[in-house]
């Protein structure tokens, strides 16, 4: 027994102790409830850790007696690329920005995806080091993508930011490119309209079908010129009111926001703005898209609007970025195959102690609220994968079933709701977190470097064991050799730079 803990912990110790005991920390937005369902006594959100109590070891969660934990799915990656970014230019980004959930779903998974609509999922763990604790991943696929010509059309307002900050390299300069792309590739039957708004907001284009007008949309595009303030709130009610106006039934709907979302004139009462976007959104089903630009950029606010208005958000930095986003995501964004789709990991009391989830601060929803068909939950296209990572406290010498996670959603047409599940045993643990699959440890890899930056870094950790960056780089390395994936090459990186930094 003593060798074998002794090569669990040689081989990802540190790593799993930093994640079976803070990874998941982070307040809730439903108060003592979810506190006591999902990890009661952590900081808030933004909140960084190591303030209050001195660290007593990983908590136990007995006070969840129904041992279910619920969210809303997301699909955000923002909080990762403005990360990335941060580090790029030598700072270290602001924790109240990162959401561990957005690093770990910036990487493309190994799971199965379904044949048709709806989701597959795919329950796996591993044991660490730390003993009785073990590491379980809810991964939910939706089907590939389908050919471009099998879509339903798409009605987009694009709503461009051109106050006088993003003039800097790297902001307006970079939407400009990057819409004149994404007009070549849009179908002819899709539309487009564009508003542009500073220190007040104005419609360029109405609500245009391409066919043969392509070329007035790129005119619009590559008009577009830095002037003065910022003047969001203004942005975004005429931002709607052209989709409302342009609206095509039987079409995907979508404002996308493209926007530094530092509001310095106007409304800028985020409660105020945030209310004309869930209006459109009750009212006529129109989505937000966010798309975050510029070195300094209004996270919160952002995350916050494409959370009220069933949407996504995203970062650019740079071409590289703004090619991915404009050519790969956005595209697949304008269909959708679920909507509200939430999750639900039941675990077993039998032999389950304890468990925290990682991040989903704000998309944790009540268990009761699972059913309920009129409480939001996330929305979903193909081409999408969702993961979920859970620290779990197994009870000495627990054998059998673990967990059961169950999706659920509605089809984005008939809104009629589906269900599928997973389950995990035991004996499906692997023995440690090096035996598991390779994009197994980028997530508990990506799900640490969050955990790392959301401290802050420079103080002593509360965490017990807990790796330098320096040796999570290493790690990060050879995992960018075995996948030849350059998106774990770049997480690699971006170790190096903070622990760097950290030097």
């Amino acid at each position: 027994m003593d060798t074998h803990r002794t090569r669990r912990l040689l081989a990802f110790a540190a790593a799993a102790a930093v994640l079976v005991t803070g990874c998941g920390a982070g307040g809730s937005k439903d108060s003592a409830t979810d506190s006591a369902q999902h990890g009661g006594g952590l900081p808030a959100p933004g909140q960084p850790r190591g303030t209050g109590a001195p660290y007593a070891g990983p908590r136990d969660e007995e006070g969840a007696p129904d041992h279910l934990s619920t969210f809303a799915l997301d699909v955000d990656t923002a909080s990762y690329g403005y990360a990335r970014r941060a580090l790029a230019d030598g700072r270290l980004p602001d924790p109240t920005s990162i959401r561990p959930e957005e690093f770990v779903n910036s990487f493309r998974q190994d799971y199965e995806r379904p044949d048709g609509n709806g989701f597959s999922v795919t329950v796996d763990g591993a044991r660490t080091g730390e003993e009785n604790w073990s590491l379980l991943r809810v991964g939910l696929a939706t089907r590939g993508s389908e050919p471009t010509g099998e879509r339903p059309p798409a009605a987009l307002t694009f709503v461009i930011d051109v106050s006088g900050s993003m003039a800097e390299p790297g902001r307006l300069d970079l939407a400009r490119r990057s819409l004149a792309t994404m007009t070549d590739r849009l179908r002819a039957d899709d539309s487009v309209a564009v508003v542009t708004f500073s220190d007040e907001a104005e419609t360029v284009l109405p609500m245009t079908r391409l066919g043969d007008h392509r070329g007035r949309v790129h005119d619009a595009v590559d008009g577009l010129e830095p002037a003065d303030s910022t003047n969001l709130g203004a942005g975004v009610e005429t931002g709607y009111a052209t989709a409302v106006e342009g609206l095509r039934r039987g079409a995907t709907n979508r404002v996308v926001l493209v926007s530094d979302a530092l509001a310095n004139t106007g409304d800028t009462d985020a409660d105020t703005i945030l209310e004309r976007v869930s209006t459109a959104r009750r009212n006529h089903g129109i989505t937000l898209f966010g798309v975050g630009v510029g070195s300094d950029y209004g996270d919160a606010l952002m995350e916050r609007l494409a959370d009220r208005g069933d949407g996504h958000t995203t970062y650019v930095s740079d071409e590289q970025d703004a090619e991915k986003v404009f050519s790969e995501e956005l595209p697949r964004h304008i269909e959708l195959t679920a909507r509200d789709a939430k999750a639900q990991v039941a675990f077993d009391p039998r032999t389950v102690a304890a468990f925290r989830l990682v991040g989903y601060d704000n998309r944790r929803v009540a268990d009761d609220d699972f059913r309920d068909d009129r409480v939001d939950g996330g929305e979903v296209g193909p081409g999408h994968t969702v993961t979920a990572l859970y620290a779990v406290r197994t009870t000495p010498g627990a054998e059998g079933h673990l967990a059961t996670a169950t999706v659920r959603w509605l089809d984005p047409v008939t809104r009629a709701p589906h269900e599928t599940t997973g389950r995990l045993e035991t004996d499906a643990l692997h023995e440690d977190l090096t035996d598991a699959s390779p994009y197994f440890q980028v997530t508990v890899t990506a799900a640490c470097f969050a955990d790392a930056l959301r401290r802050g870094l420079g103080g002593e950790s509360p965490l017990p064991d807990t790796p330098t960056l320096g040796e999570l780089k290493e790690r990060t390395d050879d995992l960018a050799r075995r996948t030849q994936d350059a998106e774990v090459s770049a997480l690699a990186e971006s170790i190096g730079r903070a622990s760097r930094l950290e030097a």
